[in-house]
């Protein structure tokens, strides 16, 4: 099935304990801080009942129709479907938007490929996530992911110092795991449920641990606490007395982060998918992005394109764009783009089966296109900052641009000709400046930085996926080594992604044999 936004909108109206600047929140939905993104989550849910967008935006399998972003992909054809359905939600919005759902979903699908590990541990787990997959495909929750935990002393195990500083088991009952702690995650002030699991893996050689829990939560569940970060939209329905038109992405687009508390929560058995066995939580740990990571970095390509453009308007704005030393900071910017372009499109060309018989990206490309993408995401926004140039930091506020003691001359300083009026002039340095330079910009910056993972951490999921027997194989050939240094594997010899694609051919024209 697929929801409506305004069924979204009662899931999340008046039943959860939210905080922001330390006072009570009492609806979200109308709250000027929240509002903004329960809007866009709920346009979301409507475009998917809408003429002009149902075909991108949903699936139809034995007479349901479903959101697409929820589907379990098992062919190309159903990846290049969710890019197509991603990105046509980014155009229609007007921006870049991460934590709405179909990003997050992904990482159940990891979890749902380790059936057999967890089977190991009980088989009702691995019935539990299966019921979960179809649950979220079914019922169109509103899903996000919690992962981060306060940590603490990282030098310290967690039951050396205060234990609720990472998520832990204190008690089991008949109905289910009763839990403590506290997890960081975007958006959980607004949404319905979330897929919480251990962050980090310090439990030592130990194979059992309290710690080691994976769970759905029920985001109304008893015992929750939403303590929210201030938000960085000024304006919005006269929040913090500034117009929304300086901060045009801030004021829509600001997606809140909250620390959810988990004051003895209640968590039912049959929403719980691995518990104590650190086996299961290790599993999840180095899997958790194989599917999540692509919808991530597409969120990336599109902040590339918005980078691209404001660069290049403003160029253009000045008379800037046919100096040479321009168009090579342009191109800088358009290789970075097309690299993470190039990085989705071979992930989805070179995709392998998972152990569940899904389509997942190829690994080692989509890994290397997330790195590709975060790691230059600094160098590529001070590109962007240059590109804009100086009038970011001075340019007036609408209000002085539309006061009569100062419009006149602010008409006279930021008109240019007739195509470059003044107000034009405004609202392209206002998202520039907003994307580049504000607190919401920044933050960005961080965001995408450490929201799937540390930077250490991402290129420890390339070491992990990368084949490297095939520049070994072609060394020991080159130098003449013996095969006591390295035994002879019987691997087909050259390039991985030729070798797969002729062998994926040859599988398809013997299937339709």
């Amino acid at each position: 099935m697929i929801r409506t936004g305004a069924q979204y909108r009662d899931s999340i109206r008046g039943n959860r304990e939210v905080y922001l600047d330390g006072e009570p929140v009492g609806d979200v939905t109308t709250h000027p801080m929240f509002k903004p993104m329960v809007d866009v989550r709920a346009r979301i849910y409507d475009m998917q009942h809408q003429a002009a967008h149902r075909d991108v935006m949903t699936v139809t399998h034995q007479g349901e129709t479903n959101a697409i972003g929820s589907a379990l992909p098992f062919t190309q054809a159903d990846w290049w479907a969710k890019r197509r359905a991603t990105d046509h939600v980014m155009e229609e919005v007007g921006g870049v938007v991460t934590r709405v759902g179909d990003e997050t979903v992904g990482e159940m699908w990891s979890l749902y490929d380790g059936q057999d590990v967890l089977n190991q541990v009980d088989p009702q787990f691995s019935k539990n996530i299966e019921t979960h997959v179809l649950r979220v495909l079914k019922q169109d929750p509103f899903h996000v992911s919690a992962n981060t935990d306060p940590k603490g002393d990282r030098s310290r195990a967690p039951q050396d110092q205060d234990p609720d500083m990472l998520l832990h088991v204190v008690k089991e009952t008949d109905k289910g795991i009763i839990v403590r702690g506290a997890k960081f995650e975007t958006a959980a002030a607004y949404a319905n449920q979330a897929f919480t699991k251990p962050t980090i893996a310090n439990w030592g050689s130990d194979s059992l641990s309290n710690y080691a829990v994976g769970f759905i939560c029920d985001l109304t569940s008893p015992g929750l606490k939403f303590i929210c970060r201030s938000g960085f939209a000024r304006g919005a329905s006269g929040y913090q007395g500034a117009d929304s038109r300086d901060y045009p992405l801030a004021n829509r687009f600001d997606e809140v982060e909250a620390l959810v508390i988990f004051d003895s929560v209640l968590i039912p058995w049959e929403n719980v998918l691995f518990y104590r066995h650190t086996k299961a939580a290790t599993f999840i740990r180095a899997t958790l992005h194989r599917y999540s990571a692509f919808a991530f970095v597409q969120r990336t390509l599109k902040l590339a394109d918005m980078m691209i453009g404001a660069a290049l308007f403003n160029c253009q704005q000045t008379g800037l764009e046919k100096q040479q030393a321009v168009q090579e900071k342009l191109a800088t910017l358009a290789v970075w783009r097309e690299n993470i372009n190039a990085h989705l499109t071979a992930a989805v060309t070179l995709a392998e089966r998972s152990p569940a018989g899904l389509l997942m990206p190829n690994q080692s490309l989509l890994y290397a296109g997330r790195c590709t993408a975060l790691h230059q995401l600094n160098e590529m926004t001070h590109i962007a900052r240059e590109l804009c140039g100086g009038q970011l930091c001075v340019t007036p506020n609408v209000a002085t641009f539309e006061s009569p003691h100062t419009k006149p001359w602010m008409d006279k300083y930021y008109t240019l000709n007739d195509d470059w009026l003044a107000e034009d002039r405004r609202k392209l340095l206002a998202l520039a400046r907003d994307m580049l330079n504000s607190d919401y910009g920044t933050h960005r910056l961080t965001f995408q930085l450490f929201a799937q993972s540390p930077p250490f951490a991402q290129l420890a999921a390339v070491y992990r996926n990368f084949d490297f027997d095939g520049p070994l194989d072609f060394v020991k050939k080159a130098a003449g080594l013996s095969d006591s240094l390295r035994p002879d594997k019987q691997r087909p010899q050259g390039d991985g992604a030729v070798n797969q694609w002729f062998a994926d051919r040859d599988a398809t024209s013997q299937a339709a044999q």
